[in-house]
């Protein structure tokens, strides 16, 4: 059985994928109607914009820009420990580092993952009906049926002094249901011919 499940998680985990991109979806035209009704307000401002005045903030943001990357690189250079076996420790301390926080994500998206798989689960039982039968067989079980609970009424013994209740125990009553007679092979046969 656990094979079983085990296979099923991965479907499980596709369906709660597309359920939730469903309810993504369902998202988008909200924010569409939103983008409509903000676009002409941010079109108005762009053309109402001086192309100087937008170019002097774009320089001026570029040479900021450079001036802070030219200051931390500087940092980083001045700061270099030339001593290589602080350096190897300090690799070593990093990889270690980085071994525990690819644990720690690999342990989050399996969880990820199982909730993904069991949204899938339920997403497919929802699809299928299955909540509302499982509803229906835990309130049989909690109050089974009174007609299954009474006692079968006794057989009278039959003339020749042989139990009839034995009997009827070893030969259950079947029901009869119709069955389609088989298509002709033959008639398709010679059709074709």
């Amino acid at each position: 059985m656990a094979i079983i499940d085990e296979l099923r998680t991965p479907l499980y985990f596709a369906a709660g994928t597309a359920d939730l991109a469903v309810q993504q979806a369902k998202k988008v035209p909200g924010l569409i109607e939103q983008l409509a009704a903000e676009a002409p307000a941010r079109i108005e401002a762009v053309r109402n914009a001086d192309p100087k005045a937008v170019q002097e903030k774009v320089t001026a943001q570029a040479k900021e820009a450079q001036a802070t990357v030219q200051s931390k690189l500087a940092d980083v250079v001045g700061g270099l420990d030339t001593d290589l076996k602080k350096l190897g420790e300090t690799a070593q301390d990093l990889a270690l580092r980085g071994v525990g926080v690819a644990a720690e994500y690999a342990v989050k998206a399996r969880e990820k993952y199982e909730e993904v798989a069991a949204h899938g689960e339920e997403a497919v039982r929802a699809w299928r009906g299955e909540a509302a039968e499982e509803i229906v067989e835990i309130a049989v079980v909690v109050e089974p049926d009174e007609s299954k609970t009474e006692e079968p009424e006794p057989v009278p013994a039959s003339a020749d002094g042989s139990d009839a209740s034995v009997e009827a125990k070893k030969a259950p009553a079947r029901k009869t249901t119709a069955r389609k007679a088989p298509a002709k092979k033959a008639t398709v046969a010679a059709e074709k011919e």
